[in-house]
Protein backbone atom coordinates (compact mmCIF):
# COMPACT_ATOMS: atom_id res chain seq x y z
CA UNK A 1 0.00 0.00 0.00
CA UNK A 2 1.27 3.55 -1.02
CA UNK A 3 2.03 6.00 2.19
CA UNK A 4 0.32 9.10 1.70
CA UNK A 5 3.29 10.99 3.18
CA UNK A 6 5.56 8.63 0.90
CA UNK A 7 4.12 9.82 -2.21
CA UNK A 8 3.73 13.46 -1.17
CA UNK A 9 7.76 13.61 -0.61
CA UNK A 10 8.83 12.15 -4.06
CA UNK A 11 6.51 14.55 -5.89
CA UNK A 12 7.92 17.66 -7.05
CA UNK A 13 5.42 19.87 -5.95
CA UNK A 14 4.42 20.70 -8.90
CA UNK A 15 4.61 23.14 -11.07
CA UNK A 16 5.44 26.19 -8.42
CA UNK A 17 6.35 23.84 -5.94
CA UNK A 18 9.31 22.25 -7.29
CA UNK A 19 11.01 25.92 -7.20
CA UNK A 20 10.36 25.82 -3.57
CA UNK A 21 14.33 25.98 -2.34
CA UNK A 22 15.00 28.70 -4.68
CA UNK A 23 12.33 30.41 -4.14
CA UNK A 24 10.71 30.44 -0.52
CA UNK A 25 10.52 33.85 1.21
CA UNK A 26 11.81 35.83 -2.38
CA UNK A 27 9.47 34.84 -5.00
CA UNK A 28 6.56 33.04 -3.09
CA UNK A 29 6.15 34.16 0.30
CA UNK A 30 7.68 37.08 0.54
CA UNK A 31 8.53 39.06 3.90
CA UNK A 32 7.09 42.60 2.90
CA UNK A 33 7.67 44.40 6.64
CA UNK A 34 7.00 48.26 7.52
CA UNK A 35 3.98 50.29 7.80
CA UNK A 36 1.43 49.09 4.80
CA UNK A 37 1.83 51.42 1.91
CA UNK A 38 3.14 52.11 -1.17
CA UNK A 39 6.75 51.96 0.52
CA UNK A 40 7.88 48.99 2.44
CA UNK A 41 10.46 47.33 3.11
CA UNK A 42 11.51 44.00 1.66
CA UNK A 43 14.63 41.83 2.84
CA UNK A 44 15.71 45.00 4.67
CA UNK A 45 15.29 47.02 1.61
CA UNK A 46 13.00 49.73 0.97
CA UNK A 47 10.90 49.10 -2.16
CA UNK A 48 8.39 50.55 -3.98
CA UNK A 49 4.90 48.41 -3.46
CA UNK A 50 2.53 47.95 -6.15
CA UNK A 51 1.41 44.43 -4.21
CA UNK A 52 -1.30 45.70 -1.89
CA UNK A 53 -5.30 45.35 -2.26
CA UNK A 54 -5.35 48.46 -0.28
CA UNK A 55 -7.09 50.61 -3.26
CA UNK A 56 -8.59 53.16 -0.89
CA UNK A 57 -5.50 53.39 0.89
CA UNK A 58 -7.94 52.69 4.49
CA UNK A 59 -5.10 50.76 5.72
CA UNK A 60 -3.21 53.05 7.66
CA UNK A 61 -6.06 56.14 7.39
CA UNK A 62 -5.65 57.33 11.43
CA UNK A 63 -9.54 57.36 11.75
CA UNK A 64 -9.68 53.45 10.86
CA UNK A 65 -6.49 52.68 12.94
CA UNK A 66 -8.14 54.76 16.00
CA UNK A 67 -11.25 52.60 15.64
CA UNK A 68 -9.31 49.00 15.38
CA UNK A 69 -7.22 50.21 18.39
CA UNK A 70 -10.52 51.13 20.37
CA UNK A 71 -12.30 47.95 19.94
CA UNK A 72 -8.88 45.52 20.30
CA UNK A 73 -8.69 47.51 23.32
CA UNK A 74 -12.34 47.57 24.77
CA UNK A 75 -13.46 43.85 23.33
CA UNK A 76 -10.53 41.95 22.67
CA UNK A 77 -9.92 39.44 19.84
CA UNK A 78 -11.79 36.56 21.41
CA UNK A 79 -15.16 38.21 21.82
CA UNK A 80 -17.73 37.10 20.81
CA UNK A 81 -16.59 33.36 21.39
CA UNK A 82 -18.56 31.30 19.32
CA UNK A 83 -20.45 31.07 15.73
CA UNK A 84 -22.90 33.30 15.01
CA UNK A 85 -25.91 30.40 15.35
CA UNK A 86 -24.77 29.59 18.84
CA UNK A 87 -23.16 32.32 21.11
CA UNK A 88 -20.97 34.53 18.57
CA UNK A 89 -24.04 37.12 17.70
CA UNK A 90 -24.40 40.91 18.74
CA UNK A 91 -26.42 43.67 17.75
CA UNK A 92 -22.87 44.99 16.09
CA UNK A 93 -23.07 42.10 13.72
CA UNK A 94 -26.73 43.23 12.74
CA UNK A 95 -26.20 46.65 12.62
CA UNK A 96 -23.02 45.62 10.35
CA UNK A 97 -25.43 43.80 8.03
CA UNK A 98 -28.02 46.58 7.81
CA UNK A 99 -25.47 48.49 6.66
CA UNK A 100 -24.47 46.79 3.87
CA UNK A 101 -28.16 46.14 2.78
CA UNK A 102 -28.56 49.58 2.67
CA UNK A 103 -25.78 50.38 0.58
CA UNK A 104 -26.17 47.98 -2.25
CA UNK A 105 -29.60 48.60 -2.25
CA UNK A 106 -30.66 45.15 -0.99
CA UNK A 107 -33.78 43.58 1.12
CA UNK A 108 -30.82 41.92 3.81
CA UNK A 109 -27.10 40.73 3.99
CA UNK A 110 -24.84 38.56 6.25
CA UNK A 111 -21.82 38.74 7.33
CA UNK A 112 -18.72 36.09 6.28
CA UNK A 113 -16.27 35.65 8.69
CA UNK A 114 -13.71 35.05 5.99
CA UNK A 115 -14.51 35.76 2.38
CA UNK A 116 -13.33 32.98 0.89
CA UNK A 117 -15.04 30.24 2.72
CA UNK A 118 -18.03 32.39 2.88
CA UNK A 119 -18.58 32.23 -0.85
CA UNK A 120 -17.41 28.58 -1.63
CA UNK A 121 -20.00 28.08 1.57
CA UNK A 122 -22.56 30.12 -0.37
CA UNK A 123 -22.68 28.65 -3.68
CA UNK A 124 -23.27 25.04 -1.72
CA UNK A 125 -25.84 25.86 0.41
CA UNK A 126 -27.66 28.05 -2.60
CA UNK A 127 -27.48 24.73 -4.92
CA UNK A 128 -29.57 21.43 -4.75
CA UNK A 129 -28.39 17.96 -7.12
CA UNK A 130 -31.29 19.84 -9.96
CA UNK A 131 -29.76 22.55 -10.12
CA UNK A 132 -27.53 23.87 -13.10
CA UNK A 133 -24.38 25.94 -12.45
CA UNK A 134 -23.62 28.41 -15.48
CA UNK A 135 -20.25 30.19 -14.91
CA UNK A 136 -17.45 32.02 -16.28
CA UNK A 137 -14.50 30.14 -17.32
CA UNK A 138 -11.51 32.48 -15.38
CA UNK A 139 -13.93 32.59 -12.20
CA UNK A 140 -11.37 33.22 -8.89
CA UNK A 141 -10.29 30.15 -6.92
CA UNK A 142 -13.33 30.23 -4.34
CA UNK A 143 -15.62 30.20 -7.09
CA UNK A 144 -14.65 27.07 -8.42
CA UNK A 145 -13.70 25.59 -5.33
CA UNK A 146 -17.46 26.32 -4.13
CA UNK A 147 -18.65 25.15 -7.96
CA UNK A 148 -16.71 21.65 -7.44
CA UNK A 149 -18.77 20.81 -4.56
CA UNK A 150 -21.82 20.91 -6.56
CA UNK A 151 -23.14 17.39 -6.86
CA UNK A 152 -25.32 18.45 -9.98
CA UNK A 153 -24.70 19.95 -13.97
CA UNK A 154 -22.11 22.73 -14.29
CA UNK A 155 -21.35 24.49 -17.28
CA UNK A 156 -18.65 27.17 -18.05
CA UNK A 157 -18.58 29.53 -20.87
CA UNK A 158 -15.38 31.41 -22.22
CA UNK A 159 -14.33 34.35 -20.26
CA UNK A 160 -16.64 37.35 -20.96
CA UNK A 161 -18.12 36.16 -24.11
CA UNK A 162 -21.60 36.77 -23.96
CA UNK A 163 -22.73 34.56 -26.81
CA UNK A 164 -20.93 31.43 -25.82
CA UNK A 165 -22.92 32.46 -21.88
CA UNK A 166 -26.01 32.68 -23.91
CA UNK A 167 -25.43 29.49 -25.81
CA UNK A 168 -24.47 28.04 -22.76
CA UNK A 169 -27.51 29.03 -20.41
CA UNK A 170 -29.70 27.88 -23.04
CA UNK A 171 -28.74 24.48 -22.59
CA UNK A 172 -28.60 24.96 -18.51
CA UNK A 173 -32.16 26.22 -18.56
CA UNK A 174 -33.50 23.30 -20.99
CA UNK A 175 -31.75 20.57 -18.60
CA UNK A 176 -33.16 22.33 -15.67
CA UNK A 177 -36.18 21.84 -16.65
CA UNK A 178 -36.05 18.43 -17.47
CA UNK A 179 -34.36 17.52 -13.60
CA UNK A 180 -36.92 20.05 -11.87
CA UNK A 181 -34.47 22.11 -10.79
CA UNK A 182 -33.27 25.89 -11.19
CA UNK A 183 -30.22 27.82 -12.67
CA UNK A 184 -27.40 29.69 -11.08
CA UNK A 185 -25.04 31.96 -12.76
CA UNK A 186 -21.80 33.06 -11.02
CA UNK A 187 -19.49 35.62 -12.31
CA UNK A 188 -17.18 37.90 -11.25
CA UNK A 189 -17.75 41.96 -10.85
CA UNK A 190 -13.68 42.35 -11.91
CA UNK A 191 -11.59 39.43 -12.35
CA UNK A 192 -8.52 39.85 -9.96
CA UNK A 193 -5.63 38.90 -12.12
CA UNK A 194 -6.43 40.98 -15.87
CA UNK A 195 -8.94 44.14 -13.88
CA UNK A 196 -11.09 43.20 -16.81
CA UNK A 197 -15.04 43.59 -15.57
CA UNK A 198 -17.22 41.20 -15.92
CA UNK A 199 -20.29 41.84 -18.59
CA UNK A 200 -22.91 41.97 -15.43
CA UNK A 201 -25.16 43.88 -17.66
CA UNK A 202 -25.12 41.99 -21.05
CA UNK A 203 -25.94 38.90 -18.88
CA UNK A 204 -28.63 40.57 -16.67
CA UNK A 205 -30.37 40.99 -19.98
CA UNK A 206 -30.61 37.76 -20.63
CA UNK A 207 -33.03 37.30 -18.20
CA UNK A 208 -36.09 38.37 -20.24
CA UNK A 209 -35.11 35.25 -22.31
CA UNK A 210 -34.19 32.72 -19.44
CA UNK A 211 -34.86 32.07 -16.47
CA UNK A 212 -32.18 31.98 -14.26
CA UNK A 213 -30.44 33.70 -10.92
CA UNK A 214 -27.34 35.87 -11.05
CA UNK A 215 -24.84 35.81 -8.23
CA UNK A 216 -21.58 37.89 -8.54
CA UNK A 217 -18.28 37.92 -6.36
CA UNK A 218 -17.27 41.84 -6.41
CA UNK A 219 -14.27 41.55 -3.81
CA UNK A 220 -12.02 44.43 -6.61
CA UNK A 221 -15.44 46.28 -6.96
CA UNK A 222 -16.61 47.16 -3.94
CA UNK A 223 -16.12 50.21 -2.51
CA UNK A 224 -14.24 51.44 -5.72
CA UNK A 225 -16.33 51.27 -8.94
CA UNK A 226 -19.94 52.94 -9.45
CA UNK A 227 -20.98 56.58 -8.66
CA UNK A 228 -21.18 55.80 -4.72
CA UNK A 229 -18.33 52.63 -4.71
CA UNK A 230 -21.38 50.08 -4.37
CA UNK A 231 -19.32 48.10 -6.71
CA UNK A 232 -19.62 46.82 -10.79
CA UNK A 233 -23.39 46.33 -10.60
CA UNK A 234 -23.85 50.22 -9.73
CA UNK A 235 -21.03 51.09 -12.87
CA UNK A 236 -22.74 48.75 -15.27
CA UNK A 237 -26.37 50.36 -14.10
CA UNK A 238 -27.49 46.71 -13.12
CA UNK A 239 -27.91 46.69 -9.46
CA UNK A 240 -31.58 45.71 -9.28
CA UNK A 241 -30.81 42.69 -11.23
CA UNK A 242 -27.88 41.66 -9.65
CA UNK A 243 -30.20 39.01 -7.06
CA UNK A 244 -26.93 38.20 -4.66
CA UNK A 245 -23.77 40.69 -4.44
CA UNK A 246 -20.86 39.67 -2.84
CA UNK A 247 -18.35 41.99 -1.21
CA UNK A 248 -15.10 41.45 0.29
CA UNK A 249 -13.78 43.00 2.69
CA UNK A 250 -9.57 42.48 2.13
CA UNK A 251 -9.67 45.06 -0.85
CA UNK A 252 -11.04 48.41 -1.07
CA UNK A 253 -11.83 48.04 3.00
CA UNK A 254 -8.47 46.68 4.35
CA UNK A 255 -9.57 44.11 6.78
CA UNK A 256 -10.72 40.71 6.79
CA UNK A 257 -14.27 38.89 6.34
CA UNK A 258 -17.56 39.77 3.61
CA UNK A 259 -21.01 39.60 3.06
CA UNK A 260 -23.53 38.26 0.99
CA UNK A 261 -26.58 40.69 -0.06
CA UNK A 262 -30.02 40.02 -1.28
CA UNK A 263 -33.36 39.26 -0.58
CA UNK A 264 -34.53 38.80 3.07
CA UNK A 265 -35.37 35.24 2.87
CA UNK A 266 -32.90 33.84 1.03
CA UNK A 267 -29.92 36.03 3.15
CA UNK A 268 -32.12 34.31 6.13
CA UNK A 269 -32.25 30.60 4.61
CA UNK A 270 -28.21 30.89 3.92
CA UNK A 271 -27.86 32.24 7.31
CA UNK A 272 -29.48 28.88 8.29
CA UNK A 273 -27.34 26.86 6.07
CA UNK A 274 -23.69 28.37 5.60
CA UNK A 275 -21.80 25.77 6.77
CA UNK A 276 -18.65 27.64 7.02
CA UNK A 277 -20.73 30.18 9.40
CA UNK A 278 -22.50 27.96 11.26
CA UNK A 279 -19.56 25.75 12.32
CA UNK A 280 -17.11 29.03 12.45
CA UNK A 281 -16.07 31.51 15.09
CA UNK A 282 -17.84 34.66 14.41
CA UNK A 283 -16.01 37.82 13.02
CA UNK A 284 -14.28 38.80 15.62
CA UNK A 285 -15.75 42.33 17.19
CA UNK A 286 -12.41 44.60 16.84
CA UNK A 287 -13.08 44.09 12.92
CA UNK A 288 -16.95 44.29 13.02
CA UNK A 289 -16.29 47.65 14.75
CA UNK A 290 -13.47 48.62 12.36
CA UNK A 291 -15.37 48.00 9.39
CA UNK A 292 -18.29 49.97 10.44
CA UNK A 293 -15.75 52.87 10.71
CA UNK A 294 -14.31 51.97 7.04
CA UNK A 295 -17.70 51.82 5.75
CA UNK A 296 -18.65 55.49 7.07
CA UNK A 297 -15.40 56.64 5.34
CA UNK A 298 -16.33 54.48 2.08
CA UNK A 299 -19.91 55.70 1.62
CA UNK A 300 -18.95 59.56 2.29
CA UNK A 301 -17.54 62.86 0.57
CA UNK A 302 -14.05 61.56 1.36
CA UNK A 303 -14.90 58.22 0.27
CA UNK A 304 -15.34 59.92 -3.12
CA UNK A 305 -12.16 61.55 -2.93
CA UNK A 306 -10.15 58.81 -2.15
CA UNK A 307 -11.58 56.52 -5.29
CA UNK A 308 -11.20 59.46 -7.34
CA UNK A 309 -7.24 59.45 -6.16
CA UNK A 310 -7.07 55.83 -6.89
CA UNK A 311 -9.05 55.95 -10.20
CA UNK A 312 -6.07 58.97 -11.01
CA UNK A 313 -3.40 56.63 -10.37
CA UNK A 314 -4.68 53.79 -12.73
CA UNK A 315 -5.23 55.63 -15.57
CA UNK A 316 -1.98 57.18 -15.25
CA UNK A 317 -0.30 54.11 -14.96
CA UNK A 318 -2.59 52.55 -17.84
CA UNK A 319 -2.09 55.00 -20.08
CA UNK A 320 1.68 54.93 -19.59
CA UNK A 321 2.26 51.20 -19.84
CA UNK A 322 0.40 51.15 -23.49
CA UNK A 323 1.94 54.43 -24.33
CA UNK A 324 5.22 52.54 -24.32
CA UNK A 325 4.00 49.34 -25.97
CA UNK A 326 3.47 47.17 -22.87
CA UNK A 327 0.22 44.58 -23.23
CA UNK A 328 -1.81 44.76 -20.08
CA UNK A 329 -4.81 43.34 -21.60
CA UNK A 330 -8.45 44.01 -20.85
CA UNK A 331 -7.74 46.12 -17.95
CA UNK A 332 -10.85 48.46 -16.50
CA UNK A 333 -10.02 48.17 -12.99
CA UNK A 334 -7.26 49.22 -10.48
CA UNK A 335 -5.48 46.00 -11.62
CA UNK A 336 -3.00 46.14 -14.39
CA UNK A 337 -1.53 42.70 -15.35
CA UNK A 338 1.62 44.18 -17.26
CA UNK A 339 1.48 40.80 -20.12
CA UNK A 340 5.44 39.44 -21.10
CA UNK A 341 6.27 36.69 -23.35
CA UNK A 342 8.97 34.33 -21.28
CA UNK A 343 9.69 31.39 -19.20
CA UNK A 344 10.11 30.80 -15.54
CA UNK A 345 13.43 31.71 -15.44
CA UNK A 346 13.37 35.07 -17.01
CA UNK A 347 10.38 36.00 -15.02
CA UNK A 348 12.72 35.66 -11.74
CA UNK A 349 15.18 37.19 -13.11
CA UNK A 350 13.44 40.46 -14.46
CA UNK A 351 12.12 40.32 -10.89
CA UNK A 352 15.14 40.07 -9.42
CA UNK A 353 16.44 43.24 -11.22
CA UNK A 354 12.85 45.02 -10.34
CA UNK A 355 13.76 44.06 -6.57
CA UNK A 356 17.25 44.52 -6.21
CA UNK A 357 18.08 47.24 -8.65
CA UNK A 358 15.00 49.81 -9.47
CA UNK A 359 13.32 48.50 -5.59
CA UNK A 360 10.03 48.29 -7.21
CA UNK A 361 7.90 44.92 -5.50
CA UNK A 362 4.91 43.79 -7.90
CA UNK A 363 3.49 40.70 -7.51
CA UNK A 364 4.74 38.60 -10.23
CA UNK A 365 2.22 35.92 -11.88
CA UNK A 366 3.82 32.43 -13.67
CA UNK A 367 2.32 29.06 -15.21
CA UNK A 368 -0.12 27.24 -14.18
CA UNK A 369 -1.95 30.39 -12.97
CA UNK A 370 -1.45 31.60 -16.46
CA UNK A 371 -0.40 29.92 -19.76
CA UNK A 372 2.77 29.09 -20.31
CA UNK A 373 5.41 31.31 -22.20
CA UNK A 374 3.70 34.28 -20.18
CA UNK A 375 4.59 36.12 -17.08
CA UNK A 376 2.37 38.71 -15.96
CA UNK A 377 3.75 41.39 -13.34
CA UNK A 378 0.57 42.60 -11.74
CA UNK A 379 0.23 46.44 -10.48
CA UNK A 380 -1.90 47.32 -8.15
CA UNK A 381 -3.07 50.77 -7.82
CA UNK A 382 -4.16 52.51 -4.50
CA UNK A 383 -5.11 56.01 -3.53
CA UNK A 384 -2.05 56.10 -1.23
CA UNK A 385 0.12 56.40 -4.05
CA UNK A 386 1.73 58.73 -6.39
CA UNK A 387 2.43 60.28 -9.36
CA UNK A 388 5.88 60.08 -8.79
CA UNK A 389 5.56 56.49 -8.25
CA UNK A 390 3.74 55.84 -11.75
CA UNK A 391 6.22 57.57 -13.46
CA UNK A 392 9.46 55.88 -11.58
CA UNK A 393 7.69 52.83 -11.99
CA UNK A 394 6.89 53.03 -16.17
CA UNK A 395 10.74 54.69 -16.39
CA UNK A 396 11.90 51.28 -14.75
CA UNK A 397 9.39 48.74 -16.70
CA UNK A 398 10.84 50.34 -19.93
CA UNK A 399 14.47 49.47 -19.13
CA UNK A 400 13.60 46.06 -17.73
CA UNK A 401 11.67 45.81 -21.25
CA UNK A 402 14.29 46.49 -23.22
CA UNK A 403 16.95 44.15 -21.43
CA UNK A 404 14.47 41.35 -21.97
CA UNK A 405 14.48 42.50 -26.07
CA UNK A 406 18.38 42.03 -26.43
CA UNK A 407 18.65 38.69 -24.30
CA UNK A 408 19.96 39.82 -21.08
CA UNK A 409 17.40 37.33 -18.60
CA UNK A 410 18.30 34.39 -21.02
CA UNK A 411 18.82 31.09 -19.81
CA UNK A 412 17.08 28.32 -17.80
CA UNK A 413 18.99 28.84 -14.30
CA UNK A 414 16.47 30.10 -11.99
CA UNK A 415 17.50 33.30 -10.00
CA UNK A 416 19.45 32.44 -6.79
CA UNK A 417 18.69 34.27 -4.03
CA UNK A 418 20.24 34.34 -0.47
CA UNK A 419 17.28 34.23 1.73
CA UNK A 420 17.77 35.98 5.02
Amino acid sequence: MLDIFDRIERDSGGPIGQYFEQGFGYYMYPRLEGELGPHMIFNGTPVLNWSLNNYLGLANHPAVRKADAEAAAQWGLAYPMGARMMSGHTRYHEQLEQTFARFEQKEDAFLYNFGYQGIVSTIDALTARHDVIVYDAECHACLLDGIRLHIGEKYKYRHNNIADCEKVLARACKVAEENGGGVLLITEGVFGMTGALGIIDQIAALKKKYAFRILIDDAHGFGLLGAHGRGTSEQLGCMDEVDLYIGAFAKSMASIGGFVAGPHKIINYLRMNMRSQMYAKSLPMPLVIGNMKRMEIIDSPEGDALRAKCWQITRAIQDGFRKEGFNIGEAQACVTPVHIFGGVAQATKMAKDLRENYRIFCSMVIYPVIPKGMIIFRIVSTAAHTMEDVEYTLKAFKEIKAKLDAGLYDGDDIAEMTIK
